[in-house]
């Protein structure tokens, strides 16, 4: 995974996966011997019981106990994500337009003060170089360092956006009027791609 937030949504993907074989298995379990037990020519009369103590506990409690070991980790993880960090090393603005967002480097100034901006515009799907991914591409990419605290700061200039890199976990809506903050830590050095994920009017299909 790019990030630990990814690693998590991983880890808990196969955790609830884990419980929904086993209840698969279970339920075809008494699926099978429910039309083995009632099949006509296998046992004609059979066996039927009408109040089962042990059978009532078992389907009231094992019910209960199986959402509670899924909420605890999808709990941990939704407080995990929405952890800001106190001091990180690099502070990023987006500021999404339509069709392309601006970038700004808080932390860091040109030499005349100001802080380090610019646009970037995806690259048209009818003018991709060799190698770049359609629809993907842009013409300035944000370079952000690995195994770093960054903190993420999204806003729209117009209309309502949604920040996402999905291979990292990370989403973030940008709503007019307020500005919404993540933090990220990408584990190791790559080319992540992100679109937005807010259906925000025409052409949106192609940005």
């Amino acid at each position: 995974a790019a990030t630990p937030i990814m690693q998590g949504i991983i880890d808990l993907h196969h955790d609830i996966l884990f419980f929904l074989i086993l209840i698969l298995v279970f339920v075809s379990w008494i699926l099978v011997r429910a039309l083995r037990h009632f099949h006509e020519q296998t046992n004609p009369i059979p066996q039927r019981i009408v109040h089962g103590t042990t059978i009532e506990i078992i389907r009231t409690i094992f019910p209960s106990i199986i959402p509670m070991f899924i909420a605890i980790p999808s709990f941990a993880l939704l407080y995990s994500m929405d952890e800001v960090v106190v001091d990180p090393a690099i502070t990023i603005k987006a500021i999404g337009h339509q069709w392309y967002r601006t970038y700004e480097y808080s932390d860091y100034n040109s030499s005349d003060e100001q802080s380090l901006t610019f646009d970037s515009y995806m690259i048209p799907e009818d003018d991709p170089e060799l190698g770049q991914s359609r629809l993907l591409e842009v013409d300035n990419r944000v370079v952000v360092p690995a195994k770093t605290h960054l903190r993420l700061i999204v806003t729209p200039a117009d209309v309502p956006h949604s920040w996402a890199v999905p291979s990292s976990g990370v989403k973030c809506d940008a709503v007019p009027g307020r500005s919404n903050q993540t933090s990220i830590s990408v584990r190791r050095e790559g080319v992540y791609y992100g679109q937005c994920s807010e259906i925000r009017g025409t052409n949106h299909a192609s940005t």
